[in-house]
């Protein structure tokens, strides 16, 4: 779909992160996560307030850390078993993007752990279109730590430097970027933390970003709301469909792409479930008939 056809829009989910909710209970984050019942119960609302909307999303992306437990403990085949269960009710028609996160691949990933992400849920990084909008996943656990396997790290950046090639060539509308870590949280000069790219690797994918005019990148792994802004580039944080860490409610972002812009809303999954898609946002997307 390298053509612009008019308005639409996507679901953004993030951290379904099956087992979290009884590992951060407990105290116990790295052995804590033999329940997830509760997580069930969230993905499944979630799905359900999907199948629901009218008209139906492009597509229903979730930006990683889809189960809790990490490459190798033992509860984790069961808990992405569960999530998949979970996710064959979605709409046949509204198709599933999958991004890796850390507790997916690992904080330090090799290459043995993104094989077996990429065997369970798809590549680990990838592109596609959807009505002359350019769309780009990213791996960025390479990012944060790709000490024992470098040559990937390698990969990507070439892989995402011909990609970006390709969008100035097509002149496609926009380019938006899914990835599971926050470039920042709310200042592009913030300092370290576990939740952002390390800086000098943030400045210069920022800067990348901001020269072929990357639109705006969505993430999740906060599991709390946030975001700003990089000369132009708005980084958009959502928080989790599971576990919260913050004052925010379980939910989803409707993300609208018109001609001239990309507009976003959080809504809880109670909300979105009960109400759908308010007003103002289905009015930009009927402005295409």
């Amino acid at each position: 779909e390298y053509q612009w056809k008019g308005p639409f829009y996507f679901i953004q989910g993030a951290d379904p992160q099956f087992g979290l909710m009884k590992a951060w209970t407990h105290g116990d984050t790295n052995n804590g996560d033999d329940e997830w019942g509760e997580e069930i119960k969230l993905a499944e609302q979630a799905v359900q307030a999907v199948n629901k909307l009218n008209p139906k999303p492009k597509f229903f992306v979730l930006c990683g850390d889809l189960v809790h437990g990490m490459p190798g403990t033992r509860w984790k085949k069961n808990q992405e078993q569960d999530l998949k269960n979970v996710l064959k009710n979605t709409d046949q028609d509204i198709p599933l993007v999958f991004v890796s996160g850390n507790h997916d691949i690992g904080n330090t990933p090799s290459r043995e752990t993104i094989d077996e992400f990429c065997q369970n849920w798809g590549d680990d990084y990838f592109s596609f279109w959807v009505g002359g909008v350019f769309f780009l996943v990213l791996n960025s656990q390479l990012y944060f730590d790709s000490s024992k396997c470098p040559e990937l790290r390698q990969a990507q950046d070439a892989w995402l430097d011909e990609q970006l090639a390709v969008a100035a060539n097509q002149k496609c509308k926009h380019i938006i970027v899914f990835q599971h870590i926050p470039l920042f949280l709310s200042q592009p000069d913030e300092d370290d933390d576990y939740f952002n790219l390390e800086k000098s690797v943030r400045q210069e994918i920022m800067e990348k970003f901001h020269k072929a005019g990357i639109r705006a990148v969505f993430s999740g792994h906060y599991h709390r709301n946030a975001g700003g802004s990089y000369k132009g580039l708005e980084m958009v944080v959502s928080s989790a469909i599971g576990c919260q860490l913050g004052q925010d409610t379980h939910g989803l972002r409707v993300v609208v792409v018109t001609e001239e812009k990309v507009v976003h809303r959080y809504y809880s999954l109670t909300e979105l479930g009960s109400q759908g898609i308010e007003k103002e946002l289905l009015d930009m997307l009927a402005k295409q008939k």
